[in-house]
């Protein structure tokens, strides 16, 4: 190995493994990597195994700085293309994960000293897999926690213990989730202004005094003050109310973000071919957009893990059908509940000339595309900030965990979304698709997201708020030890 390669830093990074938290830490792998990082990338088997199905192996394998290990992820038989149980997730990490965690440390480590690799310096983690927090101070490494969500939802989920003390939660029985309790004003939480309880996440919406969801948050949440730093993929201007009384909270926290605008604005190249995607991308979709007029599609996607009924989806379908207007609908092959969906030669035939539907893609490339002109999305971390950096406003119907959050700010404090009813209806979803494209609350909307989207290029450029942060996560954390 050569002496360069000797004095390069060794990031060691771990998403929790769902799409929606391999997609940030891989553009965080990307960006430190850009900046002389070695990398190595943990994934499950079960994930990496998805990886290589849906890119094939040499993007994977063209790098000799930028590696992927994988750890056993626990599973039993899978379908190939869904997302694994989340509780049997959240048991893998709470009890097998920190074992073959701290075996893949020591194997990097007989490869350091047979002078294959660098020797390991710093970890990076996601907040879901705080357990790693152990690990690095039994080796004395420092341990960076990026927050996969929003600053806001990562607020509301520091007081959860204190929803459970003062009885808000759990909630006395299943009426309650439809009696208007969930409208109650929870004014006890500095920096969320107005929030009601339907704003936090979705797990409190529960009737269980011992919810193992609740109880994994907060076992995450309690381990958050042994980190190194940790980091969000946002920009201070977007969320400055709820930073700010972070910052108060955590004596070394930083916004570093948008990822997409660091990466829109590095030569990253030799990394174009390193992808996160867990499903196969159908990039036809892009030919099929060339050929639309400016700002004239609505781009549908739920994310990764959204499930609905039948009866929702077809809904959805027919708002857009009889909306008029073009649309491009990703559909996952496990989003609809109990299986596929075959829409009726009624619905094919409406949408023939100005619907395209297929089963993932490039979503970036998408939200970047000129045609496109409004984003019917579930309110995910990564799709809101994608949107955002793309200067698309949304559709809003958040369906689980952190999206009503994102939703309410969206929406509520941001005002470049308008939120659909969970109970969606077609003629609902026709009127705001119009309101969206064309009406003047589209227009004001499409106005504020492009008056975002150049506040955070602004932050991700040298000298913005986002790049000074990442350089001193860099300089003062993640390079600590070789410092010293």
């Amino acid at each position: 190995m050569s002496n360069f390669a000797e004095k390069k830093p060794h990031a060691v990074l771990t998403p929790y493994p769902l799409q929606g938290h391999i997609n940030p830490m891989l553009k965080l792998a990307k960006l430190l990597h850009l900046r002389g990082f070695y990398i190595t990338f943990v994934n499950t088997e079960y994930n990496h195994k998805r990886l290589l199905k849906s890119m094939g192996p040499i993007p994977f394998d063209g790098f000799t700085d930028f590696r992927f290990e994988t750890v056993p992820d626990g599973s039993t038989s899978h379908g190939d293309d869904v997302s694994q149980d989340f509780q049997s997730l959240r048991e893998l990490i709470r009890t097998n994960f920190i074992d073959s965690f701290r075996e893949l440390l020591a194997k990097l480590h007989d490869s350091s000293k047979s002078g294959l690799i660098p020797p390991v310096t710093c970890l990076v983690s996601d907040s879901f897999m705080s357990v790693t927090i152990q690990v690095a101070e039994e080796l004395a490494l420092p341990i960076v926690l990026l927050i996969p969500s929003s600053a806001c939802s990562f607020l509301s989920a520091l007081h959860l213990r204190t929803l459970i003390e003062k009885g808000v939660i759990p909630l006395k029985d299943e009426s309650y989730l439809t009696n208007g309790y969930l409208e109650t004003k929870v004014d006890r939480i500095p920096g969320l202004r107005n929030f009601r309880l339907k704003d936090f996440l979705t797990c409190i919406r529960t009737t269980n005094p011992n919810d193992s969801l609740i109880e994994f948050l907060i076992e995450v949440v309690d381990r958050f003050h042994r980190a190194s730093a940790i980091v969000f993929n946002t920009f201070n201007e977007l969320e400055s109310d709820v930073m700010n009384v972070l910052y108060s909270m955590f004596p070394s926290l930083y916004t570093i973000g948008p990822f997409v605008s660091f990466l829109n604005q590095s030569p990253q190249n030799h990394l174009a071919s390193l992808d996160s995607s867990l499903w196969k991308e159908d990039t036809e979709c892009l030919a099929w957009l060339e050929s639309k007029e400016p700002g004239s599609i609505v781009y549908v996607n739920f994310g990764s893990t959204t499930v609905m009924s039948v009866e929702k989806l077809l809904e959805f379908a027919w708002g857009l059908a009889n909306s008029k207007k073009p649309f491009l609908w990703i559909i996952r092959p496990d989003l609809v509940i109990g299986g596929s969906v075959i829409f009726s030669s009624a619905f094919v035939n409406e949408i023939s000339d100005r619907g395209l539907i297929a089963s993932w893609c490039p979503q970036e490339k998408v939200l970047n595309h000129p045609s496109i002109g409004g984003f019917l999305t579930h309110c995910g971390w990564n799709s809101t900030i994608e949107s955002i950096c793309a200067g698309v406003p949304m559709l809003c119907w958040p369906f689980f965990a952190d999206q009503p959050t994102n939703c309410r700010y969206i929406c509520n404090k941001w005002e470049i979304g308008i939120e659909i009813d969970t109970n969606v209806k077609r003629e609902e979803v026709e009127m705001l698709v119009n309101e969206l494209m064309v009406g003047e609350k589209g227009r004001r909307m499409r106005q504020k997201t492009n008056e975002l989207k150049k506040k955070a290029e602004e932050d991700t450029r040298p000298e913005g708020g986002s790049y000074m942060n990442l350089d001193k996560v860099i300089k003062e954390v993640l390079l600590k030890q070789n410092q010293t």
